[in-house]
Parts: C-alpha cells; structure tokens; sequence
C-alpha cells in the first residue's frame, strides 16, 4: 500500500504549512519584553513536537487503520497527543526562559490554549490519514477485486473454448475410423490436416485476440478436415473485403458457427449445401455472416441456436458485456448467424 510518508508532494506541503505555522507562533508569541530569541525557540519547540505528533499518528495508521472506532480513536488519539506536546512544550519553554519570570507566566498562562491548538492540528492530521489510508485500501480492493473478475472471466472464457473442441475432435476420429479401411490416403490427410489444426488451436491458448486473416486461415484447415468428411456435399464461399481481413477477431470464434452452420445445413439432407461467409466493417465493427441451407420441416436450425452458438453468445458477453452481438435469422429455407465484433476491447 502507498503511505503519505512516502509521497514527496505530503512532505512538500507537510513542510511548507509547518514554516507558516512557525513564522505565525513567532510573530503571536513576539513581544518586546521577550526579545526575538525566544519566540524563535518557542515556535521551534511548539512546532516540531507537534509536527513529530503528527508525522507519528500518520504512520501509526499505515499499521493500524480504525474501523468503527475511527472517530472515538480521533477524538482519544487527538486528546492524548495534545496533552503531551503541551505538557512538554511547557516543561522544555520553562527550562529555556526560566531568566525571564514574565515569559515563563505567560508560557503557563498559554498552556490551556496550546493544548487546544496541539488538539486540533493532530485531530486534523488524524482525520486525514485516515481519509487517505481508506482511500488507498478501497483503491487495493477494488484493483483486487477487478484482478478476481479477470482471472475469473478468463477462466470461463477458456472453458468455453474447450468446450467447442472435444465433440469436433471425437467426430473427426470417427471419420478417420471410417476411411482406414476403405480410403486409407484420405484417412491420412484427414490425420495430418487434424494435426494442424490442433497444433494451430495450442499456439493460440494464450492469445486473445487475433486478425480475421489468421483466423480465416485456422478456419480453412477445419474446413478442408471436414470436407474430407463430406466429400462433394460441402462447399464453402468466403467473401471479404480488404478492410476487414485486418480487423481484430476473438481467436477460434468463427469454427464453432461455421461448425453449427454444418451440423443444421447437412445432416439432414444427402444433397450437397453451401456454407457462405461474409465479413465487412460497419461503424468501427466488424460484421461477419454465415449462412447455411436447411430445411424447415426437419432440422432444428430455425427453433434455437444449441450450444455452439449459446457459448459464443456468452464468450461475446464476457469481452463485451452485451447480449446483441450474436444474431440469427431464418430466410426462407436459409439460416443465417450474424456476429457482430466492437473494435474497442482491452
């Protein structure tokens, strides 16, 4: 935790209220009985045991900050100090003037007042080391706080991404299963292309953030493993403008849509379908389309968004706290996914 001790600018202003509550002791003090010396010796006094009380109830609060006993704490503190800075202010005063009856009547006749002054200025000093102390905690806790939140909200955002892997993976062992006996070359492709993708998808465990490029790239790899699944019955058109090939993407976003987009578009039919992808920059967004046939009468693709698309939707909510960047619409016998990415994110 930062202490006032070790802020320059306290010990600036600490010293230059000092020097002004000291040329105001003299000049209250200064009387022509008393000569110059010793108003100088009495607000030299006066003022560095104040000031000693004060730097010491500072820094008794980097140990001990008062709860709901800060204000008698306060109150006791101030009262105990002022009674110590006035008794031995007066005791040390005494010693140096005691060549001078009237100076040391008036020190014992002042005693009443200093102490309520000492009381004051060292219930002032408290009230703002207390203020600064809480200022500083609360300023730990929320930044702890907000750290706890980070930790947290990466930790589901990871757990959402692997989520999306095991099922993809176990359905690609399934199809390499398949080809071994009866197209083993494809079977080996299928083995290699998996092992970049999945070599591609480590490489990005730490990241974030990536371009549309480089996730367009990983997404062709998936693709190409899933078309040796479907052979001929899967195309793909990928359609983007320059801009936003160099937009910023959520890493391995677009695999889990394009995966759903295949899972509701030919499942249920034999013919071959289209998967279209589109992206474009609109107001500082970045806006990307995936569209998929299907039909109506028995897929599932037009009554929700399963759990590919849920998970995107709450990884979406985690970077950007907001529930409108995910977006699907039925046209006709077309199913259309539309992600909607800010260019703004830490």
């Amino acid at each position: 935790m930062k202490t006032a001790l070790s802020d320059s600018s306290f010990y600036r202003s600490f010293f230059k209220w000092w020097l002004v509550c000291a040329v105001i002791h003299v000049a209250v003090v200064y009387k022509d009985n008393f000569g110059l010396m010793l108003p100088i010796t009495d607000s030299l006094i006066s003022n560095n045991l104040l000031a000693g009380s004060c730097l010491l109830i500072i820094n008794n609060m980097r140990y001990y900050l008062p709860r709901n006993e800060k204000y008698w704490y306060i109150l006791v503190i101030s009262v105990v100090l002022g009674v110590v800075c006035m008794l031995l202010t007066q005791w040390l005063l005494v010693l140096v003037g005691y060549n001078n009856p009237e100076y040391v009547a008036f020190v014992k006749a002042s005693a009443p007042l200093r102490f309520a002054f000492d009381s004051l200025l060292v219930g002032f000093i408290a009230m703002f080391g207390l203020l600064w102390y809480t200022q500083q905690e609360q300023t730990l806790t929320a930044r702890r706080q907000a750290d706890a939140e980070k930790l947290t909200r990466e930790a589901e955002l990871f757990k959402l991404r692997e989520q999306l892997q095991p099922h993809f993976l176990f359905n690609s062992l399934n199809s390499i299963s398949a080809l071994t006996r009866t197209e083993p070359e494809k079977a080996r492709h299928m083995i290699q292309q998996l092992s970049d993708f999945l070599r591609g998808t480590l490489r990005k465990d730490g990241k974030q953030w990536v371009v549309l490029q480089e996730e367009l790239a990983d997404l062709e790899l998936y693709l190409e493993i899933e078309k040796v699944r479907f052979g001929h019955r899967l195309q793909t058109c990928v359609e983007c403008t320059e801009e936003a090939m160099t937009l910023q993407v959520p890493a391995l976003l677009l695999q889990p849509v394009v995966e759903n987009a295949i899972k509701f578009g030919l499942y249920d039919t034999t013919e071959g379908v289209e998967i279209v992808l589109k992206a474009y920059k609109e107001n500082d967004k970045l806006f990307i389309t995936v569209s998929n046939p299907f039909d109506p009468e028995t897929s599932v693709g037009g009554k929700g968004t399963g759990f590919g698309l849920a998970s995107i939707q709450r990884r979406l909510f985690l970077l950007f706290a907001r529930t409108d960047l995910i977006q699907t619409h039925t046209d006709n016998t077309i199913f259309t996914t539309t992600l909607i990415i800010p260019q703004i994110h830490d």
